[in-house]
């Protein structure tokens, strides 16, 4: 088979340095103020007043606490049907913080087809934060719609691109359960027709990469 180079937005895919700089999920937080410095008071007075302000020690219940595996998360066989020619063990990406957020990727040239898969995780502190994050997501994307029965909420959008004549067609989903993201990426090409896979092949087989993650986080609690 005659060697064909690759579109440059799919080679700049196969950097996982480029792919981890899009996630773009370097997160920071500001640290604890300082206490002040306590006034001179009676010994009595100074008591009460630290029994007073003491800081609460309850903390917000939360459903998931880490990521589960990514690479584990989509089953063997589902990964053979929608990245043929991939290694099933898949490969994760480094994290700045493994804990809460872990992707893992497959991808594949299989004769002319093209295919590339991505399963992330991104934990949160609360359900409302997963919230507020996961509609700021779906609010950039355009032209897709809900998935029922996925999570507490879901959304997926199939987008075509086409650069020097050859078509890309990518899905994503978005799925929400309790404080944690899950958001499936999905995308292929033919480099012989030129031509992208189907909305349907490419919105399905994200939607059924997505079940399976999330139901991997749920089975996963801790």
């Amino acid at each position: 088979m005659r060697s064909l180079p690759l579109p440059l937005a799919l080679t700049a895919r196969l950097s996982p340095v480029v792919v981890l700089a899009a996630v773009g999920w370097a997160l920071s937080s500001g640290p604890l103020a300082a206490p002040q410095a306590a006034e001179h008071k009676p010994a009595e007075e100074k008591t009460e007043t630290r029994s007073e302000s003491a800081p609460s020690t309850s903390t917000v219940s939360k459903t998931y606490s880490a990521s589960p595996a990514p690479c584990e998360a989509v089953a063997k066989k589902t990964i053979e049907a929608l990245v043929p020619g991939a290694k099933t063990a898949g490969k994760e990406i480094p994290s700045t913080d493994s804990e809460l957020r872990r992707t893992c990727s497959w991808n594949a040239l299989k004769g002319y087809d093209y295919r590339w898969l991505d399963v992330s995780y991104e934990v949160m502190e609360s359900d409302e934060a997963a919230q507020k994050s996961y509609e700021a997501h779906t609010e950039k994307q355009s032209g897709g719609g809900a998935v029922p029965g996925l999570g507490d909420s879901a959304y997926s959008v199939v987008n075509l691109t086409t650069e020097d004549k050859q078509e890309t067609r990518e899905g994503v989903v978005f799925a929400r359960a309790s404080n944690a993201l899950v958001t499936i990426t999905y995308n292929g090409s033919d480099f012989e027709s030129k031509k992208a896979p189907s909305t349907d092949t490419i919105n399905n087989g994200a939607i059924k990469a997505a079940k399976e993650a999330v139901a991997a986080l749920e089975s996963d609690k801790r």
